[in-house]
Order: C-alpha cells, then structure tokens, then sequence
C-alpha cells in the first residue's frame, strides 16, 4: 500500500520526478508514480484524487508544467496534504508552472517547492517530514538525514 501518490501530468515528467521515488525509498516509504493529466485525463485524476485516503495515501505530491492545474485539481478533491512540485516546459525557469502553483485561492492550500530535480527531492523530504509525525522510523530517518547535512 503506497503512503504516498506521486501524480505526473505527463509521461515526459517522469525523468525529473523519479527523484522523489528514489527519495521516498530510501525513507522507507511506499509510492507509486500514477501519470493523470488534469486537462487530458480530469476522471482519472478526480478518481485518485477523492479515493486517496481510503486507499491508504498520506500525502500527495503533484507535478505538472505549463499551467500548472494538476497540484490544485487534486487539493480541491481532497484533504489530504498536497505537495506541488512546477515543472519547466513552458517559461524560463518554469516560472508559468511556479505561478500556477503557488498562487492557489483561499482554501485550497498546495504546499508548493522548487522547481525541477530540487523540487522533486524536497516534496519527498517534505512528504517524509508529514508522515513522520505518525512514524517514528520514518522520524529517525529524517534525523540520519539532516545528520548526513542533508546530503546522502
């Protein structure tokens, strides 16, 4: 059963987004990567999205470039955390994505981190640092971790 559902808006991101799984791994957390576009395919990511919880997810992280929707659509079908991580594709820096992001209306918080591989690797440490407050071998990894100075 995967704590955590990392959702891609397209196939393409995966490359950048495999730093999470590989993250979440050495935490020593279940994921699974799910390709659901909120544009391309809004039934499937409404599906996930509103059947998360009871599935066993703790946390979602969301990653998608451009406009950017998928972190949103799925925080406003769910209350569960939402981790969104912009993608490049669009503007320079994946400023389009950041934007879209970040700036979420009232209510429907998305916790927003960097852009790209930074991004990727900082929503699992921020996932891990969320299911830790329920798991103390999840805790003392992320103790090795900030022991290490963040690097492993």
């Amino acid at each position: 059963m995967s704590q955590v559902l990392i959702m891609l808006g397209s196939k393409t991101d995966e490359p950048v987004m495999e730093t999470s799984k590989v993250w979440l791994d050495w935490f020593g957390i279940e994921s699974e990567i799910i390709v659901a576009s909120a544009h391309r395919d809004p039934k499937k990511v409404e599906e996930l999205s509103l059947n998360a919880e009871s599935n066993g997810v703790k946390c979602i992280i969301a990653a998608a470039g451009m406009a950017a929707a998928l972190p949103g659509v799925v925080a406003a079908q769910t209350s569960l955390p939402v981790i969104g991580v912009p993608l490049e594709g669009g503007l320079p820096g994946g400023l389009d994505a950041l934007y879209s992001i970040v700036q979420m209306p009232p209510g429907i918080p998305v916790g927003t981190v960097a852009v790209g591989k930074a991004g990727a690797k900082n929503a699992a440490v921020l996932a891990a640092r969320i299911i830790a407050l329920n798991d103390d071998a999840v805790k003392e990894k992320l103790e090795s971790f900030k022991g290490q100075g963040y690097k492993i």
